[in-house]
């Protein structure tokens, strides 16, 4: 897992909110995009296909300029997809880009669920 960035208390105020409706969960995956990022809007499928195969992870889609008021404040992000991870109890595990396959993802999952 990487270390968190600069914005981590954004990022950790984010994945509380994610978790904040589904207190069993084991932890919260948190995709931040654009609409009109092709990239992004190829990955969907694979992050979709992720939430439904991980039932114990809470997955939010959030578009950075939709959504802008979830993030509480500008953060900078580089490129898309960006994402956050972090545990039930809403502790950061990693933010950051990744390559939009969805075998990137699978394997932060894994280390989400090891952890």
């Amino acid at each position: 897992m990487s270390v968190p960035p600069p914005a981590a208390c954004t990022f950790a105020a984010v994945l509380r909110a994610t978790l904040g409706g589904a207190p069993a969960a084991r932890g919260a995956v948190v995709c931040l995009c654009a609409q009109w990022c092709g990239t992004c809007r190829e990955f969907r499928a694979a992050f979709d296909a992720a939430a439904a195969a991980h039932p114990q992870l809470v997955f939010r889609w959030l578009d950075i300029e939709d959504d802008a008021d979830a993030l509480g404040e500008d953060v900078d992000i580089e490129t898309f997809p960006t994402m956050l991870l972090g545990t039930a109890s809403g502790a950061l595990r990693f933010a950051g880009p990744i390559a939009p396959q969805r075998a990137h993802l699978e394997r932060l999952l894994g280390a989400l669920l090891g952890a």
